[in-house]
């Protein structure tokens, strides 16, 4: 695990501690039982009916380790609504606090202005948070491959799919590709999503032409579920994935740096 990565996991093990203390398991359990069927994240993003057709799914980040703070005028669910008139199939909201600005409370503020899912975006490593993630109101999870050994995985999985969310599983290495690749939809094809981030965890640098070598390494069937993370920034970024049969990309930073990140969405999606 690179150094920045293993920091974050060591202040996410002791919040997850706290969290327990504060709310237990039963009671987020019992939110659960008071809430309706999570929205179909994996059906707004994989569109079997316009398959040729770019979908994005919206990230709301109001800083990262990487760049700092990224906007100061921040106002998640004003974004959240530009995004979705602007034709967002998704929305990604950052609910780390410590390291990314974020807060748990947006996902519900979101989910009461606007009709798309929305994904918790943070670092899974305790089955608690996705008891959490679920009472929080998420419709998914981000799973990182690089900071989880693969039985937490495929129990992480199993928890989201009986909870009814979806898994997107993000890589970036290689060797964590493979490692992973089988599990991808595990244990139902209708709740899982691969993510290749483009980012390097261990130097901070993006470089798109990473999804695009990946793509070139699998079958068909796992580029229907490929996410494109990270360093997209045009809409000749996004016809450059498209040539490679990828059709997801979860943007956030290019977006969240402009005036009107609704507008900027409407410009990628051209």
């Amino acid at each position: 695990m690179v150094p920045v990565l293993k920091h974050i996991v060591e202040h996410k093990r002791r919040e997850v501690t706290e969290a327990k203390r504060r709310v237990p398991v039963s009671e987020l359990q019992e939110r659960i039982s008071e809430l309706g069927r999570p929205r179909n994240f994996f059906r707004n993003v994989v569109d079997d009916r316009h398959p040729n057709s770019m979908r994005v799914i919206a990230e709301i980040k109001r800083k990262s380790p990487s760049a700092g703070v990224i906007r100061e005028d921040f106002d998640p669910v004003a974004i959240a609504r530009s995004y979705y008139e602007a034709g967002a199939a998704a929305i990604s909201c950052l609910t780390d606090r410590e390291f990314f600005g974020g807060e748990l409370s947006y996902i519900h503020a979101i989910r009461d202005v606007v009709p798309l899912p929305v994904l918790r975006k943070d670092f899974i490593i305790d089955d608690y948070q996705i008891w959490e993630s679920r009472a929080a109101g998420a419709d998914a999870i981000l799973l990182i491959a690089e900071c989880l050994h693969e039985r937490e995985i495929i129990d992480f999985q199993i928890l989201a799919t009986e909870l009814q969310m979806t898994t997107l599983l993000e890589v970036h290495d290689l060797d964590n590709l493979w490692r992973v690749i089988n599990h991808v939809g595990f244990p139902h094809a209708g709740y899982g999503l691969l993510g290749i981030n483009n980012r390097n965890l261990a130097t901070m640098e993006t470089d798109l032409g990473h999804v695009l070598r990946v793509a070139d390494m699998v079958e068909a069937p796992t580029r229907r579920v490929m996410v494109a993370e990270s360093g997209i920034r045009t809409l000749a970024d996004m016809r450059r994935l498209a040539k490679h049969e990828i059709h997801i990309a979860l943007v956030g930073e290019s977006l969240m740096r402009e005036p009107d990140p609704g507008a900027a969405l409407r410009a990628l999606l051209a």
